[in-house]
C-alpha cells in the first residue's frame, strides 16, 4: 500500500439522514449512566441534555444500585410526568428482556434490571451497555438528531470498550454483547500465543493500547531516560503515569510525544479492524486516554490508513469523540428515546 494513501485524509461525505426523531414535544426522559466508580443521571427534553447529577456508586449490592438508580429518576424527574429511562450500564445486556448477563465491576449479574426498574418506577425502562449508548450519543447531534448513520466507538480508559451503530440502530449481536473491540488482536506473532484465564489476552488492543499499558510505557521510558520531563517528574515524586506523558507531551517534551505516537499507532491497527469490517461513516475515539488529542489521533489515523484495505473507508471520519463524559449518559436517554418512539427517528431513510 502507498505512504501517499496512507496519509490522505477522508472527508466523510453525507449520510443522507434527515433531521427528525426528537420525540414529542416537551416529553421528559432521565438517562442514567452507572459506572465502576460514579452515577450520573440527566435529563432529555425536546433533544437537549440538561446537567447531570453524578454520585459515587453504591456498590455493596444489587438491591443498593437498584436504589441509587431509582431514587436519582426520581430527583431528576421532580415530580414531572416521566415518559421513560434509560439505562447505561458496564454489562453485557440481554436487551430484549433488560437481563444483566454479566457484570464484572457492578454487582447486579442475573439481575433482570428493566423489569425491577419498571415496576419501581411505573414507566418504560430500557437497558443496555455502557459503551453502545455512548456509541447512540456519538451518532447524534448537539440537538439529538441522528446525523451519523453508520459508526463505531473505542472508549480507551483503564481498558477498552466498543459500541457500534449500524442504520441508526445500536448493534449488539445474538446475545447482546457485540462492541468488545478492545479483545480483537492487533499485536499476535506468527506463532499465536495460548489463550489466557483471564483478560486481556497477549496482543490484544486492550493489552497494547489501554491506560494500564500507557502508564507502564510512561514508567519504563521515564526510567530511561531520567533527563526526560517524566524522567524529572518520576524522580521528584517516585512514581509516575499516562497522565502526566500527556502533560509533557503538551509541554513539547520529545519522549512524551514519541510515547503516545507509539500508543497512538496501536490504536490505529484497532481503528483499521473496525473499517475493514464495518466500513462505516465515522470511527470516533473516546474514554479517558483520548484526552491526549492529536497526540494520540494523527498517529493512528496515520496506522489506519496504512493498514485499511484498498477500497474501503473512502467514505470514514476517524475521530475524537465529541460527547466528552456525558456521552455515557446521553446516549442512555437518547436509548429510552429511540424505543419509545421507534418511527420517528429516520434509521430506514437510505442515501439515495
Amino acid at each position: 500500500m502507498s505512504q501517499a494513501r496512507s496519509a490522505q485524509p477522508r472527508n466523510r461525505a453525507s449520510t443522507g439522514v434527515t433531521a427528525g426523531g426528537l420525540g414529542r414535544p416537551g416529553e421528559l426522559i432521565v438517562g442514567v449512566d452507572v459506572g465502576g466508580t460514579k452515577v450520573s443521571v440527566a435529563t432529555l427534553r425536546d433533544g437537549r441534555l440538561g446537567d447531570p447529577k453524578l454520585s459515587p456508586t453504591d456498590l455493596r449490592g444489587a438491591d443498593q444500585v437498584i436504589e441509587q438508580i431509582v431514587s436519582g429518576v426520581l430527583n431528576a424527574a421532580r415530580g414531572e410526568t416521566l415518559a421513560a429511562v434509560g439505562i447505561g450500564i458496564p454489562s453485557v445486556v440481554e436487551f430484549a428482556t433488560g437481563l444483566v448477563r454479566s457484570s464484572v465491576n457492578i454487582p447486579v449479574q442475573d439481575v433482570p434490571l428493566r423489569r425491577v426498574l419498571e415496576q419501581a418506577l411505573g414507566v418504560p425502562v430500557f437497558v443496555d451497555n455502557d459503551a453502545t449508548v455512548a456509541a447512540l450519543a456519538e451518532a447524534h447531534d448537539e440537538q439529538g438528531r441522528l446525523d451519523v448513520r453508520h459508526l463505531v466507538m473505542l472508549t480507551i480508559g483503564t481498558g477498552v470498550g466498543g459500541g457500534i451503530v449500524i442504520g441508526g440502530r445500536p448493534y449488539r449481536g445474538a446475545t447482546g454483547g457485540a462492541g468488545e473491540i478492545g479483545h480483537t488482536l492487533i499485536g499476535v506473532e506468527h506463532d499465536i500465543p495460548p489463550a489466557t484465564e483471564r483478560s486481556p489476552q497477549p496482543g490484544s488492543l486492550e493489552a497494547l493500547a489501554a491506560g494500564h499499558e500507557l502508564d507502564r510505557l510512561t514508567r519504563v521510558a521515564a526510567a530511561s531516560n531520567p533527563r526526560s520531563a517524566i524522567g524529572l517528574a518520576l524522580a521528584k515524586s517516585g512514581k509516575i503515569a499516562g497522565p502526566e506523558t500527556v502533560a509533557a507531551a503538551r509541554a513539547g517534551d520529545d519522549v512524551a510525544i514519541e510515547l503516545l505516537r507509539l500508543l497512538g499507532r496501536r490504536v490505529g491497527i484497532g481503528v483499521a479492524n473496525a473499517i475493514n469490517t464495518f466500513d462505516p461513516d465515522v470511527v470516533a475515539i473516546g474514554g479517558g486516554v483520548s484526552a491526549a488529542g492529536e497526540f494520540l489521533l494523527e498517529p493512528a489515523k496515520q496506522a489506519a490508513w496504512e493498514y485499511v484495505r484498498e477500497g474501503l473507508g473512502t467514505k470514514t471520519e476517524i475521530r475524537l469523540a465529541r460527547s466528552g463524559p456525558q456521552a455515557g449518559v446521553r446516549g442512555a436517554a437518547l436509548l429510552a428515546r429511540s424505543e419509545l418512539h421507534p418511527h420517528s427517528d429516520p434509521y430506514e431513510k437510505e442515501t439515495r
